[in-house]
């Protein structure tokens, strides 16, 4: 059990660096929308590549902070009827659905989508809008945002069989509230051990 946990902190950590690399994308694709903007009603001019980066940071933000939001116990979930039930059921429902809903959803995807991002990258495909960008990052971003999800749900798989056991404690996966001055020491710390 020590090597899946120690194996489920390592997936933790590398969502943990995704989450926070794509929270840059999400305050670009804020810089580049207000440029689009403006420049789309001072100018009357638009840019399809400008648009369509939007969408590729769009996507990204989607697709790779998934893991992230599941690995911070943030995903919607419904809690009227589960939250009345004793933790360990909760965790046992967890379980379940990581099992029948989660892993089988994320792996399907991601078989799909895997020769569908090769194919658009052997092809060198571009866009059918003029000016448009080359489209295989964007397809790409599919099967690397459902392997991401996959092994976060593995992560959140081997922390609920730990608890079950009674070798890992609930704070390990239950979702944190902070105050906002508590994540402004979190990122202040972040950024002196980078």
């Amino acid at each position: 059990m020590s090597f899946l946990l120690s194996l489920s902190r390592l997936i933790d950590l590398l969502n943990e660096k995704v989450g926070n690399a794509v929270s840059w994308a999400l305050l670009l694709s804020v810089f580049i929308c207000t440029g689009n903007a403006l420049v789309r009603y001072t100018f009357n001019t638009s840019s399809n590549a400008w648009l369509e980066i939007q969408w590729y940071l769009f996507s990204a933000i989607f697709l790779l902070a998934t893991s992230y939001t599941l690995r911070r116990n943030e995903h919607v979930r419904i809690d009227v009827i589960a939250g009345r039930f004793s933790k360990r059921t909760q965790v046992i429902i967890d379980v379940l659905g990581f099992l029948v809903f989660l892993l089988p959803m994320a792996l399907i995807i991601l078989y799909y989508s895997v020769p569908y991002a090769l194919l658009s990258i052997q092809n060198q495909e571009m866009s059918s809008n003029a000016g448009g960008l080359i489209v295989w990052p964007a397809k790409l971003l599919i099967p690397v945002g459902f392997f991401l999800l996959t092994l976060q749900g593995i992560s959140e798989f081997i922390k609920r069989i730990g608890y079950l056991k009674g070798v890992v404690d609930a704070s390990a996966f239950e979702k944190h509230s902070t105050t906002p001055e508590e994540e402004i020491e979190a990122i202040k710390a972040a950024n002196k051990i980078n």
